[in-house]
């Protein structure tokens, strides 16, 4: 098979493309991003190139370049080599209607593989495009200059609006040492929380005041896991159904009313629970 010519604004590209590593096989020859490039065009098919002779021969050059070999044109040629594979081995499948749907799904990966592609090709375009601003911008020097006369009296006067004493505060608290940082371990030695313990204080509170709402009932609370275990002895209290929760509106306060009887059978029952409790820990 004969490889096009290619087009000279496609060949002046990628200026660095047409140095480094360069693939000489029987129906091609050149640099080994133009190879891809035709590929992805349709005007080189696949199927005809010999890629283990393209893999010998990137070896055999990077050897012969031995210390001075450069990752990012090994990098590159991986990527590409494996774009290039994985396409020769969609494009040998049967080309006949499939009926299988393991046969679709191998068709439906070779388009996504002209896509990689694609986005490879456009990848090495916005590199390049970068490359050019960047070159640009070395070039480019701001002007130094001071403001000229007849825009000096349009600047504002200058407002100062601290005293001297508020100016010497200010002062002192910029120049003062910062206290050094301090890690905190609350997070690392938590301390254990019962759920029972908890549904035996609430059992005795509630049934003393007969109604409080959720706030009330852990403001005594010092960290933020008593809080999940008063929720959570709120609901087994509410399962063995000794209470009830009232909303009157959705995210609202949230009130519990107790309804489980006398507060001497409330403390009976806290006691009971406690010693049960005890029981479970110490056999």
């Amino acid at each position: 098979m004969t490889v096009p010519a290619v087009p000279e604004e496609q060949s002046s590209e990628d200026p660095g493309s047409t140095g480094g590593f360069t693939v000489r096989l029987e129906n091609f020859e050149g640099p080994f991003d133009l190879l891809l490039q035709l590929i992805s065009q349709h005007q080189l098919d696949v199927t005809e190139v010999a890629l283990h002779k393209v893999t010998d021969e990137f070896i055999a050059y990077t050897r012969a370049l031995g210390e001075q070999w450069d990752l990012n044109e090994t990098t590159e040629f991986l990527v590409v080599a494996a774009t290039l594979l994985d396409l020769k081995a969609a494009r040998l499948l049967p080309a006949a209607e499939v009926e299988d749907e393991a046969d679709l799904a191998l068709l439906e990966a070779r388009d996504l593989l002209f896509a990689r592609l694609l986005q490879y090709r456009a990848y090495k375009q916005v590199a390049a495009l970068f490359g050019e601003l960047e070159a640009g911008a070395l070039r480019r020097y701001p002007r130094s200059v001071s403001v000229e006369e007849r825009f000096e009296n349009l600047l504002p006067e200058v407002v100062i609006g601290v005293d001297p004493q508020r100016l010497a505060e200010i002062a002192a608290a910029v120049f003062r040492p910062k206290p050094p940082p301090t890690v905190s371990l609350d997070h690392i030695h938590q301390h254990g929380v019962s759920v029972r313990e908890h549904a035996a204080l609430l059992r005795v509170r509630l049934a003393q005041k007969g109604t409080a709402t959720f706030p009330e009932l852990v403001s005594d609370c010092g960290h933020t896991v008593e809080v999940v275990a008063r929720f959570l002895a709120l609901l087994e209290l509410y399962r063995e159904k000794v209470l009830h929760f009232e909303q009157e509106s959705p995210l609202g306060e949230l009130h519990v009313r107790w309804v489980g009887g006398s507060v001497a059978q409330a403390q009976a029952d806290a006691e009971a629970q406690r010693a049960k409790q005890d029981d479970e820990e110490y056999g």
